[in-house]
């Protein structure tokens, strides 16, 4: 997070990863009781990568023109 931040910028960042961020946290929230506080950090970083990938691939195709 502070690399992309750091190289990115806080408004930029924050453009790109806030939706991703709030619907992983609403996932686990919702979702993720392994009853191990390791557990759930760990999907919800594995639910948080994969939707600001597909983030971004959305948004690459959106970007393109054609």
């Amino acid at each position: 997070m502070y690399s992309l931040i750091r190289h990115s910028g806080i408004k930029r960042a924050l453009r790109e990863e806030a939706v991703p961020l709030l619907l992983a946290f609403v996932a686990a929230e919702a979702f993720f009781k392994f009853g191990s506080f390791a557990l759930e950090t760990g999907a919800f970083m594995l639910t948080w990568l994969a939707l600001s990938a597909l983030a971004s691939g959305v948004r690459t195709r959106l970007d393109r023109p054609g």
